[in-house]
């Protein structure tokens, strides 16, 4: 049987996101593959939404690319301050290149594969099975509409990932000392330190998965020894960006960084007089 897989990726991610677990691109695609070699499925292809702007999607397009997976670049945001928020951009671009293939394509498949717990993807559904085509929905455990519920497998995404532990339970705490010197060297090398750069030099310098180089961020946002405040850039198109800052009244980031510590705190200053 040959099937279209069409991915809802910002859907699936939050709902495993509040559940405590970072879908990585490689983790998707590995369960897509499992699921078609398990059901004796020839999966054809992968298309895959999401606004690659937001910051917790850093690098993933090029990750998802690099697999063979169509990925489709839907804003939430324009560059441009006079824009608003488009408002299921992504479930509508999915939807509209969906019915563009079941028209003009249909012979080519015999199952459409979704993952998604959304909703609003009922009439999209009906539509495609009323061709013909066999449906399935793969979601998150909890976090499914009920509307969807018919078409749903007993795979689900958040049990698989408990089963799998790809990678061993990561110990932020133990990255904390090395952290902060790199984010402090950073600091007095740079006029800033953008989000991406921090979390750039950190996944190379800590030898940490991307995944595990956020819950670092996390761990040290949530323990106050990283701060983060937006910052006003007249060189970006958007005329600002996302900085993260150490919290030098800490007394271990003022240990930590030591001979450092009155460099990073000069640079600080500056950047909170500009």
């Amino acid at each position: 049987m040959k099937a279209i897989a069409f991915v809802d990726y910002e859907n699936i991610w939050t709902s495993l996101l509040d559940r405590g677990y970072d879908l990585s691109p490689e983790q998707l695609v590995q369960f897509l593959q499992l699921y078609t070699d398990r059901n004796d499925i020839y999966l054809m292809a992968i298309y895959l939404y999401a606004n690659f702007d937001r910051e917790e999607f850093w690098r993933t397009q090029t990750s998802f690319e690099k697999t063979n997976v169509f990925t489709r670049h839907v804003y939430g945001k324009n560059n441009y301050s006079s824009t608003e928020i488009r408002r299921n951009a992504a479930d509508l671009e999915l939807m509209l290149e969906a019915q563009e293939i079941l028209l003009t394509r249909a012979s080519t498949f015999d199952m459409f594969l979704l993952l998604t717990g959304d909703g609003d993807f009922l009439s999209l559904l009906r539509k495609i099975r009323a061709w013909g085509k066999d449906v399935k929905v793969i979601g998150v455990s909890g976090s499914v509409h009920h509307a969807l519920q018919p078409y749903c497998e007993e795979d689900d995404l958040l049990q698989w990932i408990l089963q799998e532990k790809h990678e061993p339970e990561y110990q932020p705490e133990q990255d904390l000392e090395q952290g902060i010197q790199i984010l402090g060297t950073l600091q007095t090398r740079l006029p800033y330190v953008a989000s991406t750069k921090a979390r750039s030099a950190l996944t190379e310098l800590l030898g940490r998965s991307i995944s595990q180089v956020k819950e670092f961020i996390r761990y040290m946002l949530k323990e106050d020894i990283l701060r983060e405040k937006e910052h006003p850039d007249p060189n970006l198109r958007i005329g600002k960006t996302k900085i993260y800052l150490l919290n030098l009244k800490k007394p271990m980031v003022q240990e930590v960084l030591g001979d450092l510590y009155e460099n990073v705190s000069e640079r600080q200053l500056k950047l909170s007089l500009e």
